[in-house]
């Protein structure tokens, strides 16, 4: 009978420690300070679930975290499919292989911080091109600082912008691990191109659809820098994900009780969606 080496754990146990070391410990810090209130000179005072009861029963807290869903529903019911069609308009074979994903990669290698930066100068009104472009040439009325419908707007096409590439890349990768034998026996039965698609493509493509879902689901419900150099959640708290208010709640009032509270049914949040899609995408893999 065979038996497994398990030396190679040795060499990435290191790793394992340093990462569970940099994870737990920043975790256990934000589970004092959340059953805690904290005044100057260190002091600190046993408050148990309160924080946790008197967030989960603010308005300002279920308006924020229905934006924050919002945002990620319709991110998901657009890059998704849209990463999906790219990746099958893409060649397969020849030269513009590798110039399609060069040119798909691109997006994906600019810091967050820029990407919120170069959107917001581009859209402005009066010295963005697509600003200017937008209300003078076009005749449409379109100001992110104004409207919270124009700042809606431009926050999910800057994020489809970004991440849609994550998606071609992934589906790529999907697609061309598929043997030339399913499509060669799909050429012979007459097989429509829906077919090819729905019969042979997509069920090949799960794995990594499953992948895409869940990593655009995580970035894009936790995503804080891009929006915030856009619109800094404005106007108003149109745009005040529920990151920024997160954020806000910590640096801004400094309440470090009701943000740890806050930050800890975020992550519950996240935690919980994430194990329903993979539970849902990969149901029938058990079977």
């Amino acid at each position: 009978m065979k038996t497994l080496n398990q030396k190679a754990w040795f060499f990435v146990l290191p790793v394992l420690i340093l990462v569970a070391f940099n994870a737990l410990v920043p975790l256990m810090t934000v589970v004092n300070y959340s059953v805690q209130e904290t005044f100057g000179d260190n002091l600190f005072f046993w408050q148990g679930l309160d924080w946790f009861q008197q967030v989960l029963r603010s308005e300002r807290f279920h308006g924020a975290l229905g934006r924050q869903a919002l945002f990620t529903i319709t991110i998901l019911l657009i890059e998704i499919p849209l990463g999906v069609a790219i990746a099958l308009a893409m060649p397969r074979k020849g030269f513009w292989v590798p110039v399609c994903l060069v040119l798909m990669a691109l997006p994906l290698l600019i810091p967050w911080n820029v990407v919120g930066a170069m959107w917001n100068i581009f859209t402005l009104p009066d010295i963005g091109l697509a600003g200017y472009t937008i209300n003078e040439v076009l005749g449409i009325e379109y100001n992110m600082t104004r409207s919270p419908l124009a700042a809606w707007i431009t926050i999910i096409v800057m994020d489809v912008w970004h991440w849609t590439s994550l998606v071609v890349l992934l589906s790529y990768a999907g697609i061309i691990s598929i043997p030339d034998a399913y499509y060669q026996a799909a050429k012979i039965d007459g097989a429509s191109n829906w077919a090819v698609f729905r019969y042979i493509q997509l069920p090949k493509m799960k794995r990594v659809l499953t992948i895409a879902v869940l990593l655009r689901f995580m970035d894009s419900f936790n995503i804080y820098t891009e929006p915030f150099v856009l619109t800094g959640g404005g106007p108003g708290n149109s745009t005040t994900l529920l990151s920024i208010d997160l954020v806000k709640t910590a640096l801004g009032q400094f309440d470090l009780g009701p943000a740890a509270a806050m930050s800890l049914i975020y992550f519950a949040v996240t935690l919980l969606v994430s194990w329903l899609f993979y539970t849902i995408m990969t149901k029938d893999d058990a079977q």
